[in-house]
């Protein structure tokens, strides 16, 4: 199968390596001025991993789309809007797009299927979302997980799942394209206030925030109109131990790191996630406690241990 993977960094670049290793023709696709991609184009390779020969570096977006039968997008998940702009001028009938990407968009509170759904008709050009589990630093050293591949068009996502699965990642069908999407961006929010907790020597809590977390966002993609079962899942609690303990997550480092006054340089999807949750939260009258309390000290300004004495003084109440 050809497929274009658009996006350079950590996890693009990964996605490409895998697909390359279970037989794709692939092609690695990003801007010419971005860091990641001058590293990958003049060595073949970055922190993560070394590409082999067979797939192609580029930075000509028109041929990438172009020669693909799958195009996967793995950016910044609050770019996603302004980079369709730009693909949505070449002909994509027929082409498949696959999200790589956990977030939701800040500005309008909509799932990123929804933001590809304002560019390309789903009839002619189906949109699957690919979540879960996993990092480049385990998957290359062989360390299998296992993901899911969700879409509002069945027949794509059960073909998408026999092509990609393999002995490194076992692919689930996914049976809630909004819970499944919810979920995933809301586990890198829970995954700061893990690195918070981390950050003041409060690790020990993790377990009552992976407890109440699920139990919260549960809540949320069943007001948005999805299945509070997926929460329970591998886009989210599933993907609990790569986010809120693995020395790897962005996340869980980047709330460290604020927890400690440290400067934290790299993309923490969370972040804006936290925003964007808050907002579609408050429209569908959900109680969070957790995305208010990571809203409130990232954009409020709030203490962080004030926050989290909120959490765990609630007034008393059953546990479900």
């Amino acid at each position: 199968m050809k497929i274009s993977v658009l996006g350079t960094g950590r996890w693009g670049s990964c996605i490409a390596w895998y697909l390359d290793k279970i037989g794709n023709e692939v092609v690695s696709c990003g801007l010419e001025s971005a860091p990641d991609f001058k590293q990958l184009y003049e060595t073949h390779k970055n922190d993560y991993l070394t590409f082999p020969k067979s797939i192609e570096v580029t930075s000509n977006l028109e041929y990438a789309i172009d020669r693909a039968e799958v195009i996967i997008i793995s950016i910044s998940a609050q770019y996603l809007r302004d980079y369709m702009k730009s693909i949505s001028k070449y002909d994509l009938k027929g082409k498949i797009f696959v999200l790589c990407m956990k977030g939701v968009e800040e500005k309008t509170g909509k799932r990123l299927s929804e933001v590809m759904g304002e560019f390309v008709d789903e009839k002619q050009t189906p949109v699957a979302v690919w979540v879960g589990p996993g990092h480049p630093q385990d998957y290359v050293r062989g360390i299998p997980n296992c993901m899911v591949i969700d879409s509002n068009n069945k027949e794509v996502k059960k073909k998408l799942v026999q092509e990609f699965s393999s002995d490194l990642i076992r692919f689930y069908i996914g049976t809630d394209l909004i819970g499944n999407e919810i979920g995933a961006a809301a586990k890198n929010v829970v995954g700061i206030a893990a690195g918070m907790l981390d950050g003041l020597n409060m690790s020990s809590l993790k377990g009552a925030l992976m407890s109440r977390g699920t139990r919260e966002i549960s809540r949320l993609i069943k007001a948005c109109g999805g299945s509070e079962m997926s929460a329970y899942g591998l886009c989210h609690l599933g993907d609990y131990e790569a986010t809120l303990f693995s020395p790897w997550s962005h996340n869980r480092k980047y709330g460290e790191d604020f927890a400690k006054g440290i400067k934290f340089n790299k993309l923490a999807e969370g972040v804006m996630t936290s925003k964007a949750l808050k907002k579609l939260a408050d429209e569908k009258g959900v109680d969070v406690p957790i995305i208010t309390g990571i809203y409130n000290v990232l954009f409020n300004g709030n203490e962080i241990k004030d926050e989290l004495g909120k959490l765990f003084l609630r007034d008393v109440k059953s546990e479900f």
